[in-house]
């Protein structure tokens, strides 16, 4: 079975990443266009990237201790800002086309994990998806309609999409086997998933069309979760075993990013120019000998250049995913 997240144990490999120091986070709604523009490390940047946000969770404590935090951040380090914050887990944070939305799931201890939407007009959360069961991997629909989830309430992992005007829903899967991490196509025809209908415990990258309710799998090699379709449609980030990884579809071709000492995929950028993922490495010096370090690498897919933006107190860095 997949699990929800799938935890694979993966050791950093990064090299020559500058890394922007760890800036407050900023209580304001709004940042200084100027200060993202002029970053030498984003001008260069499409401006639909450099003006967007990255939402992510940091972690601190373990078992009854832990803490998940929700902030959303731009690309060059400026302007943390705090969403969300719980004593228990925050999962999969995703951003609605236009990025006024962050669609989560939380779990408080002894609870089951419930989908939020926060909107960054009015700075609410709303919890949308409470049903009996596990229920993450938000994705939205182009139009900001419709909210495609997995859940667990009729026993099995299974995707579903609610119309978010009515709150109505509807199973588009319903395999014996585990169906999970469903992300929309920008075109809203498709979206790609998580299945291991072909064999237990090994998943593959499946396309779900809703014209013929078909789903055919993405070529693909070896143990791979966690996919996201480019806005344009011509790459797909995911998790490839071990590593952060982008592939071009029309070619095949697959470029992996790092090992990330995390159970985490790479997340593309508006334009898809660039990605993002989370890292985890061992300290060796320079702090607490023994403990580990976590931030976002942003990583450019056209120039391969690299940067990282530090954690926020020390705290593991999951799930990063960018918006405008």
């Amino acid at each position: 079975m997949i699990k929800a997240p799938i935890a694979i144990v993966v050791f950093a490999a990064l090299t020559g990443c500058q890394t922007l120091s760890n800036k407050p986070v900023s209580t304001s709604v709004s940042t200084s266009a100027t200060t993202v523009e002029t970053n030498p490390l984003t001008a260069r940047m499409p401006v639909i990237d450099r003006q967007g946000h990255i939402a992510y969770i940091a972690e601190q404590g373990v078992g009854t201790a832990k803490v998940s935090t929700l902030y959303r951040i731009r690309p060059d380090g400026s302007d943390r800002q705090l969403i969300d914050q719980l004593n228990g887990y925050i999962y999969a944070p995703a951003w609605s086309a236009d990025g006024q939305l962050l669609a989560y799931s939380k779990q408080a201890p002894r609870e089951h994990p419930k989908i939020y939407i926060y909107d960054r007009s009015s700075d609410t959360r709303n919890r949308v998806v409470n049903a009996e069961g596990s229920n993450m991997s938000a994705s939205f629909s182009p139009d900001g309609q419709d909210l495609l989830y997995s859940s667990t309430v009729g026993g099995n992992a299974d995707i579903y999409k609610m119309r978010l005007s009515d709150g109505s829903i509807q199973q588009l899967t319903t395999l014996p086997s585990t169906e999970v991490q469903p992300s929309y196509a920008a075109d809203g025809k498709s979206f790609v998933y998580t299945s291991d209908k072909v064999r237990a415990g090994r998943p593959r990258i499946y396309r779900y069309d809703f014209a013929t309710g078909n789903a055919t799998p993405v070529s693909t090699n070896g143990y791979v979760a966690s996919p996201q379709l480019s806005l344009d449609g011509e790459r797909m980030a995911y998790l490839n075993g071990r590593k952060a990884a982008i592939m071009t579809l029309t070619t095949g071709q697959v470029v992996n990013l790092a090992e990330t000492g995390l159970d985490e995929p790479a997340r593309l950028s508006p334009s898809g120019n660039y990605a993002v993922y989370p890292t985890r490495r061992l300290n060796v010096g320079g702090q607490v000998a023994g403990q580990s370090s976590s931030s976002l690498v942003i990583h450019s897919l056209s120039g391969n250049t690299s940067y990282a933006i530090s954690g926020q107190n020390g705290g593991v860095v999951r799930s990063p995913i960018w918006g405008r």
